[in-house]
């Protein structure tokens, strides 16, 4: 095991690898990451994009499948529950291991229904029938609409990834409608203990979108690169005060776990940025750091580990937010555009994902 990952397992944090590809499962690299410390995997649309288009590993099964159904969506859905089926059992070892804390593989309802609660409702029901592994997570994105389908889907004992939280009041929310979730479960005589959450609060796009409206104000260059480290401190500090409380104490006595904070998007976007700033500095027990490979790497060859970084600077944080609406950015503003792009992005690699697919299909049936 690597061994900063090994320090950072004994603090309680675990690390998922934010990628997922059928060469990285076929070659054993991911079963060398496994090995090496990582005990989990997300996907996404952008993800799953890049691997079926940039492999031949996919082509066999593509052209089997186009032969017999046209929908593109139902063919990405047969591809990638290959893939997810495949990586949850490389990671059952964990699952089991862990008493089901982790070892779990994330994959994402479609983008395009964020905004419709009884479709992705089902298509989430869908998705667990289809993988049937017990460590699935499907990833729900945290906009209005879906809390409502979050709630839904943990009170029928299924486990989410809450993804796209990008400001503190939409956490709150999130883990609001988690506990939600679990009330009504525990209610009509469900068993919480095989439901687990985590919620995806996204880092590096924040100092991002801060970062650019703080250059097209001119100066502040104090506050720049800040914000996304600050968020995810604050975001921290209400996961302690929500999971907690008599509320949370009841649940837990009928075997229900914390919604573990996720940190996700924690690449360095800015060069000037240290490569692994959005690890370092958001060290922590229950949470969860999902890194893309060049990430996850860095961290493995020259990471330090400061045990105490998510308790450190919580005034400072809480004054930076002051500070930068002080200089015209505004905060709420912030996260609410980025949540928006945040769906549309993931909407717009899905349905590249879909064109690929009809593309690459035809051509390897034309070949034939």
């Amino acid at each position: 095991m690597n061994k900063h990952l090994r320090r950072l397992a004994g603090i309680g944090q675990s690390v998922w690898m934010d990628s997922l590809a059928r060469d990285d499962i076929e070659n054993g690299n991911l079963k060398r990451m496994i090995e090496g410390g990582v005990v989990g995997v997300t996907s996404n649309p952008t993800i799953f994009q890049k691997a079926i288009s940039e492999s031949s590993l996919y082509d066999e099964q593509l052209e089997e499948l186009w032969q017999k159904e046209d929908d593109p969506k139902e063919v990405f859905l047969e591809l990638a529950r290959k893939d997810i089926q495949d990586a949850c059992d490389l990671l059952m070892p964990v699952f089991e291991r862990t008493d089901r804390l982790d070892g779990y593989v994330s994959l994402e309802v479609s983008p395009d229904l964020a905004y419709d609660i009884p479709a992705t409702v089902e298509e989430a029901t869908r998705l667990h029938d289809l993988v049937d592994r017990p460590n699935l997570l499907v990833k729900i994105p945290a906009t209005v609409p879906g809390l409502a389908a979050i709630e839904d889907m943990i009170a029928k004992g299924k486990s989410i990834n809450v993804t796209l939280i990008f400001s503190l009041r939409r956490y709150r929310a999130v883990a609001a409608a988690y506990i939600r979730g679990l009330q009504r479960l525990v209610a009509a005589g469900g068993d919480p203990s095989g439901v687990a959450s985590v919620a995806s609060f996204f880092v590096s796009r924040v100092d991002t979108e801060a970062d650019r409206r703080l250059d097209e104000l001119g100066g502040h260059d104090e506050l720049k690169g800040r914000l996304a480290i600050a968020n995810a401190k604050l975001a921290y500090a209400a996961f302690k005060e929500t999971f907690s409380g008599d509320d949370w104490g009841f649940l837990e006595s009928k075997g229900a776990t914390k919604q573990r904070p996720l940190w996700a998007s924690t690449s360095t976007k800015n060069p000037e940025y240290g490569d692994v700033m959005y690890v370092e500095e958001l060290v922590g027990p229950d949470t969860v750091n999902t890194m893309p490979t060049s990430t996850l790497e860095a961290f493995m060859d020259h990471g330090e580990v400061n045990e105490q970084a998510l308790e450190e600077g919580l005034d400072e944080a809480r004054k930076l937010i002051d500070e930068l609406r002080e200089a015209g950015v505004d905060y709420e503003d912030v996260t609410e555009v980025l949540e928006k792009e945040g769906v549309q992005k993931f909407a717009d690699s899905f349905d590249e994902l879909l064109e690929g697919i009809k593309d690459k299909s035809r051509q390897l049936v034309r070949h034939t």
